[in-house]
């Protein structure tokens, strides 16, 4: 089974949750109160996220953000990971 890696932005601010967001797929997000958490279900909202593109006949986009340019920020914590989800 072919397999997608999208490219996911982890946030945290000093009094917040994890924070995790794809930049290929606006509106997909996801919490946790740690990092592994949010990775987790930053996973299962991409599954989610395109099957119900799938669902309304959508194509799924392929991931086009494979590196990023680290730029300044006022969060605590501010980095990217990927994700494998099946395509």
């Amino acid at each position: 089974m072919k397999k997608l890696h999208y490219l996911v932005r982890i946030s945290k601010d000093r009094d917040s949750d994890w924070g995790a967001s794809v930049p290929d797929l606006p509106g997909c997000v996801a919490t946790g109160k740690t990092l592994d958490t949010a990775l987790r279900r930053i996973q299962g909202a991409i599954e989610i996220h395109l099957q119900g593109m799938r669902e309304d006949r959508i194509k799924p986009p392929q991931p086009q953000h494979h590196a990023v340019t680290p730029k300044r920020s006022s969060r605590q914590v501010d980095f990217y990971a990927t994700v494998e989800v099946a395509a």
